[in-house]
């Protein structure tokens, strides 16, 4: 599963809606779901990707704090 926070909104998507296959890097997965946000790729330069254990992806913002 891939969790997708943007811009306010949550999406979930399966690895293979967005075309996202096992040990991709970060930059590969991040134009992947700008291609299927249809959004240019460095609208998430800045997102983080967390990798979980049971293999989910969560894409969001950057937290800042302070």
């Amino acid at each position: 599963m891939v969790h997708i926070r943007f811009e306010g909104r949550s999406i979930d998507v399966t690895e293979t809606q967005v075309g996202i296959a096992p040990g991709m890097n970060d930059v590969a997965v991040k134009e992947r779901v700008a291609q299927h946000l249809d959004v240019n790729c460095d609208r998430l330069s800045s997102y983080v990707i967390d990798r979980r254990p049971s293999g989910d992806l969560i894409i969001r913002p950057e937290a800042v704090y302070g």
